[in-house]
């Protein structure tokens, strides 16, 4: 991938993302419209379900959301919780799913998630603030191995200035998250174990070639879309730092592809293929309220999906047809 391909693709996809009406923003209280504020909401498991049967263990979280009125997409709590009634009940938490991409290291322990309670905003950004520190060690090992393995030392370079870059996007995005009242969230990785080139290539084409090119799409969006200034702010800043990675993704991808052996290539190229795919039934499950799409600039989850096959088709020439195998 050159980037002489990437670059223009992603300046005809970014002037695609609607236009924020400018100025438009909220105080630090974020006083606007209730939904800014709406807060995962949990339940306990209704007696009955819409056609009048009792909910099991099987029962799936969209009929359970169904049968309580709430917004999906729910996920069971687990119990045994004490009900109204005294007795012990489990429940269920309707809670907003976000689709946040970048470059995920290995042994990546935490979940970037805050406590219950929190506001949607501020679980979004925690979420940004937790991944984008998560590639600060991505990067920095990122870069010890391309040096062990012998890649140019353009490449070395650019890995460890990109891991300086992370340092401050995470330190944007937890800006952002204590502004809505979420702290940032603890960061847990295992530590590292030496691995052969074919696995740090995999690695590369999955967080790097696929989710981290795609989060570079959806900085550049954000900072065309998101209603709060600040937002359009702190990801104008990042996404063309974020478009450099994905650069340097593909640079790193080229190379190591050209030292492994044609079997070797063919298994970076199924996960690459998987990933697509992982990556498209993530964007389909995404779900925001509203309000606070609009704020953070996110896309919904129709027009993400729609993003993820067209850089797909363009970066990945008959993988499209793969993943609409899958519908």
């Amino acid at each position: 991938m050159s980037r002489g391909k990437l670059r223009p693709m992603f300046k005809r996809l970014w002037l695609l993302a609607p236009v924020a009406t400018l100025g438009v923003g909220c105080s630090s209280t974020w006083g606007c419209d209730s939904d800014e504020n709406w807060e995962q909401q949990t339940f306990f498991l209704p007696a009955t379900l819409r056609d009048g049967s009792v909910p099991t263990q099987d029962t799936s979280c969209e009929e359970l959301c169904e049968a309580l009125g709430a917004r999906p997409p729910c996920a069971r709590v687990q119990g045994p919780h004490t009900g109204e009634d005294g007795g012990l009940r489990d429940e269920v938490s309707c809670e907003a799913r976000f689709l946040c991409e970048g470059r995920r290291p290995e042994g990546l322990c935490s979940d970037g998630a805050v406590a219950l309670g929190t506001t949607t905003l501020g679980s979004l950004f925690a979420k940004m603030a937790h991944l984008e520190a998560a590639s600060v060690p991505a990067f920095e090992r990122l870069a010890e191995e391309l040096a062990e393995h012998g890649a140019p030392e353009h490449l070395v370079r650019a890995a460890r200035r990109s891991a300086k870059d992370e340092v401050r996007h995470a330190e944007a995005m937890e800006s952002l998250a204590r502004r809505h009242g979420a702290p940032m969230p603890e960061l847990k990785v295992e530590p590292f174990q030496s691995r052969s080139l074919e696995a740090l290539a995999i690695e590369n084409a999955v967080e790097g070639c696929v989710r981290e090119t795609f989060g570079a799409l959806l900085a550049g969006w954000q900072a065309r879309s998101a209603e709060d200034a600040q937002v359009r702010e702190s990801l104008g800043t990042i996404a063309p730092d974020e478009l450099r990675h994905a650069e340097l993704s593909w640079a790193i991808d080229a190379w190591a592809l050209e030292q492994l052996s044609p079997v070797a290539r063919e298994r970076v190229e199924a996960a690459r293929r998987e990933a697509w795919r992982e990556l498209e039934r993530d964007a389909a499950s995404s779900h925001l309220p509203d309000e606070v799409a609009r704020h953070s600039g996110l896309p919904t989850a129709e027009v993400a999906r729609r993003l993820v096959r067209e850089l797909a088709s363009e970066l990945m020439p008959g993988v499209l047809a793969r993943i609409q195998s899958i519908d």
